[in-house]
């Protein structure tokens, strides 16, 4: 198996690749090409069929093919100029090289998640997560193996709790530090802030948007589910839900960003902050570790837009 991180420019390969996209384009000249993203467990790379012969045969997304293809860099990115496609034949691969993985231990992460519960002071506020965490059969049945994304950060097996179980961190490491800070609303808000993303994206190999996710989106399916199990808890107080689902709608923090409020109050504010230090550290972290470069400097980011160097001395 050729490896996406092991491919480098010059080389060519004969591989088979999960195919997460598919798009018919037109060149400058009017000439009609294939762009494609391809995947395995090891990350995504970009694929052109410049050439539509009969060597290009049918298949869709989110199917299986083996390409025979050549290795360039078009803007500091590895990339397949692809000659022949077929479909893949059942046996010829096995899927388990096609599904990133975390490569943290998926239990210990979750029991760590999970031993914050005990934490929360507030009994209306530990009884939500209890009925979240615990009780809600797609959250529990799915939490250990979902990913945080589609292709930004963390988008491999385990990548949402991974992402879930270093903001609440983060959350509970800044909590202390500051005054006026209700720790019960921002631990709480920090283990919920992504839970939507469950319903929002579909499992793996497809690991994309459902209908509820291109509908409603994950700040909107989370702020839901809290006001749903809070309305079955009995005298849960409105005015801690409302904190709660602040803190969900605006942990985007800008309306560019999607999301419908600003923070406002302390809570939201620094779960805003944590959630965007950890998914912007973890882009340039998974940038340096596939980086194929000589040198210090890794390339260009085009989500942080800037050029991302090594610290190495």
């Amino acid at each position: 198996m050729r490896y996406i991180n092991e491919l480098r420019e010059g080389q060519s390969v004969i591989e088979h690749y999960l195919c997460k996209s598919k798009q018919s384009l037109k060149s400058r000249a009017g000439k009609t090409y294939l762009s494609l993203k391809l995947q395995d467990k090891t990350g995504m790379v970009d694929a052109k069929v410049w050439e539509m012969t009969n060597d290009i045969k049918a298949f869709e997304e989110n199917e299986f093919i083996k390409i025979d293809a050549t290795v360039v860099t078009y803007q500091n990115d590895i990339q397949l100029n692809v000659k022949r496609i077929r479909r893949s034949l059942e046996g010829e691969y096995d899927p388990a090289d096609y599904i990133p993985c975390t490569d943290k231990n998926i239990e210990e992460m979750y029991q760590k998640l999970m031993s914050y519960i005990k934490t929360i002071q507030n009994q209306y506020i530990k009884k939500l997560l209890e009925e979240i965490f615990y009780h809600n059969d797609i959250v529990s049945k799915h939490l250990k193996t979902h990913s945080a994304a589609k292709s930004i950060h963390h988008s491999y097996m385990g990548g949402l709790l991974e992402h879930t179980l270093s903001v609440t961190e983060i959350c509970d490491f800044v909590a202390p530090r500051y005054q006026f800070v209700n720790r019960d609303i921002l631990i709480a808000s920090a283990m919920l802030h992504d839970i939507g993303k469950i319903m929002e994206l579909s499992e793996f190999p497809e690991n994309d948007y459902t209908d509820e996710g291109q509908l409603l989106g994950h700040l909107m399916i989370g702020s839901e589910l809290i006001r749903e199990t809070a309305s079955h808890i009995e005298g849960f107080p409105k005015q801690i839900e409302n904190l709660l689902k602040h803190c969900m709608i605006s942990h985007h923090g800008e309306y560019e960003y999607g999301s419908p409020k600003l923070p406002k109050t302390i809570e939201a504010f620094i779960l805003h902050s944590a959630d965007n230090l950890d998914a912007k550290t973890k882009v340039i972290e998974e940038m340096i570790q596939n980086n194929s470069n000589q040198g210090s400097w890794v390339g260009y980011q085009k989500m942080l837009q800037r050029n991302i160097r090594k610290s190495d001395f």
